[in-house]
C-alpha cells in the first residue's frame, strides 16, 4: 500500500505542470488529460451567445449548468474554471475518473434543444523516467531494452546519430518497439524516445561495438571463412578487415603483377640468347695453340740414362698444367695421369729416347 501510494505521489510531482489543450467544438472529439496535471477543453466560442447550456458526464451528471454570461452552477468548481467569454473549462488536478464521455446540450429561449455535440477525455499517467539498458551477446549483437515505469500507453521511438534506426542497423524488433537488437557494426549516440498523448520522454546513451569484426578470408588449405569473430582473440585471418571485394581486387592485382614479370623475364631471356649466340657465330674458330692439361704426373729417371740438367733424381708432379706447345723431352720416363685437351692439337712431337705411358686421355673441343 505504501508502494503505490509513493508511486501516485510520484507521478503527480512529475505531472504537475503538465498542462493539455483539446478542442471539443467538434462532435466527437478525443481529448487526452495528464494524471494530476490539467486539462483546458474549448467548449464554445462564446456563453453570451447562448440562452442556456448544459454540460454533462456521461449523458447523466450535470457538470456546468449557465446561461450566457452566467454561470448557475459547477459541480467541479474547486478544482476547475469555467470562462463564458471564450467557453474554455480548465480542469486541475485530473484524476482517473475525470476520463469519460462529454456532452454539451445548447436551448433557445423557449427550451428547445438547439444542439448538442460530445468529446471523450482521457487520463493518462505521463512518462516519468525512462531507463536504458543495453547488454552484448555472444555473436556481438547488442540488445537494448528501453522503459519508463508507470507510463499509460507508451510509444517508443529510436534514433542513431540524429537518425531514425533502419533496417540494416537492427537484427531483431523495429523502430517503434521498446526492446531491439542492433547489428554488430553499429555503434553512436543511441536515444530511446518514450511518449503518449500528455508527455515525452527521452533517454540517450553513447553505445560502441562489442569488439566483434567481421573477417572473410581465405586460408593456405583453401577454407574460406566468413564470420563475425572477437578481435581480441581472432587467429583466424592474417588480414581480418579483409572483405570479398578487397580480397577480389587484391588478387586480381597480384596476378597482373606476375604475369607483368614473366613477360619482363621472358623478353630479357630471349635478349640474352640471342646475344650469345650472335657472340658465338661471330667469334673466330682457334685452331692453333692447343692447351694441353695435365694432372698427376710422374717423371721417373730412366736407368742407365742421365738427364741434361740433372741426375739420379726422381720428380713427381701432382696436378700440373701446360698451355701451349708440349717440349720435347728427352731421356726420361713421363707417366700421365687424367690428361686433359683443349682445342685442336696442330701436331704431334715424338720425344726422343724416352718412354710415354698415357693413361686416361680424354680429347675434348
Amino acid at each position: 500500500m505504501e508502494a503505490v501510494v509513493g508511486l501516485l505521489v510520484m507521478l503527480l510531482g512529475v505531472s504537475h505542470g503538465v498542462e493539455t489543450y483539446c478542442d471539443g467544438r467538434q462532435n466527437g472529439a478525443q481529448c487526452y488529460g495528464a494524471l494530476g496535471g490539467t486539462v483546458v477543453l474549448q467548449l464554445m466560442d462564446s456563453a453570451s451567445e447562448i440562452f442556456k447550456y448544459q454540460w454533462l458526464k456521461n449523458k447523466t451528471t450535470i457538470i456546468l449548468n449557465g446561461r450566457k454570461d452566467k454561470i448557475v452552477s459547477n459541480l467541479m468548481e474547486d478544482r476547475s474554471i469555467f470562462t463564458p467569454s471564450n467557453g474554455t473549462f480548465r480542469i486541475n488536478n485530473l484524476i482517473r475518473t475525470d476520463g469519460a464521455e462529454y456532452t454539451l446540450k445548447t436551448f433557445d429561449s423557449k427550451g428547445h434543444d438547439s444542439g448538442q455535440w460530445t468529446l471523450q477525455l482521457s487520463i493518462q499517467a505521463p512518462v516519468s523516467s525512462v531507463l536504458l539498458d543495453s547488454e552484448c551477446l555472444s555473436q556481438g549483437e547488442m540488445r537494448v531494452s528501453c522503459s519508463s515505469e508507470g507510463a499509460d500507453s507508451p510509444q517508443y521511438s529510436w534514433t542513431l546519430d540524429g537518425h531514425t534506426l533502419t533496417d540494416t542497423q537492427l537484427l531483431s524488433g523495429n523502430n517503434e518497439t521498446n526492446n531491439i537488437t542492433l547489428k554488430q557494426n553499429v555503434s553512436g549516440r543511441l536515444v530511446c524516445s518514450v511518449r503518449n498523448h500528455v508527455s515525452s520522454v527521452s533517454k540517450e546513451k553513447k553505445i560502441f561495438t562489442c569488439g566483434f569484426i567481421f573477417i572473410n578470408c581465405t586460408l593456405l588449405n583453401g577454407t574460406n571463412i566468413s564470420q563475425w569473430v572477437f578481435s581480441a582473440n581472432n587467429t583466424l585471418c592474417i588480414d581480418p578487415t579483409t572483405t570479398p571485394t578487397m580480397i577480389a581486387d587484391t588478387t586480381a592485382s597480384t596476378l597482373a603483377g606476375v604475369l607483368s614479370a614473366l613477360v619482363i623475364l621472358l623478353m630479357v631471356g630471349v635478349a640474352v640468347v640471342c646475344s650469345q649466340r650472335k657472340k658465338q657465330n661471330t667469334k673466330p674458330k682457334e685452331e692453333d695453340d692447343q692447351e694441353l692439361t695435365y694432372a698427376d704426373v710422374n717423371i721417373v729417371q730412366r736407368p742407365g740414362r742421365q738427364m741434361h740438367q740433372k741426375a739420379e733424381m726422381e720428380v713427381e708432379y701432382d696436378q700440373v698444367k701446360f698451355s701451349g706447345r708440349p717440349q720435347q723431352t728427352t731421356e726420361m720416363e713421363v707417366e700421365y695421369g687424367q690428361v686433359k685437351f683443349s682445342g685442336r692439337p696442330r701436331k704431334t712431337v715424338q720425344p726422343k729416347e724416352d718412354e710415354c705411358v698415357y693413361a686416361k686421355v680424354r680429347n675434348s673441343r
